[in-house]
């Protein structure tokens, strides 16, 4: 994304914030991990030889970890910041918890 076009005062007023959650950003870490062992195995793969067929598909299953993973920080991002925003009550909250889970399973089907 080219952001030279976005003037200095915007981007310094446009901060993220971080993974506040330390179930979310366990849960994350677990994912890229699980990911980070499917790419040594890939790379096993290379090495010894494996067909390019076999190969492709462990690569596939890689792209769709880490693109889960993205899908799932997002959400947790999205649910941070809206529930620390809106400071809704408990039934709200379950409310907003739902929506984010649907639009995390509405992001799932676009990979």
């Amino acid at each position: 994304m080219d952001t030279s076009d976005i003037t200095p005062a915007f981007r310094a007023g446009c901060t993220m914030s971080q993974l506040t959650d330390d179930k979310a950003r366990t849960d994350l870490l677990n994912r890229l991990k699980r990911a980070e062992g499917q790419l040594r195995g890939i790379q096993r793969m290379i090495e010894a030889g494996d067909p390019c067929l076999d190969i492709a598909g462990q690569m596939a299953a890689v792209r769709k970890a880490l693109d889960s993973a993205y899908v799932r920080m997002t959400v947790c991002f999205m649910q941070q910041e809206l529930g620390a925003r809106l400071a809704p009550d408990a039934k709200r909250e379950a409310e907003l918890t739902a929506v984010l889970e649907d639009v995390q399973t509405l992001l799932g089907k676009v990979r």
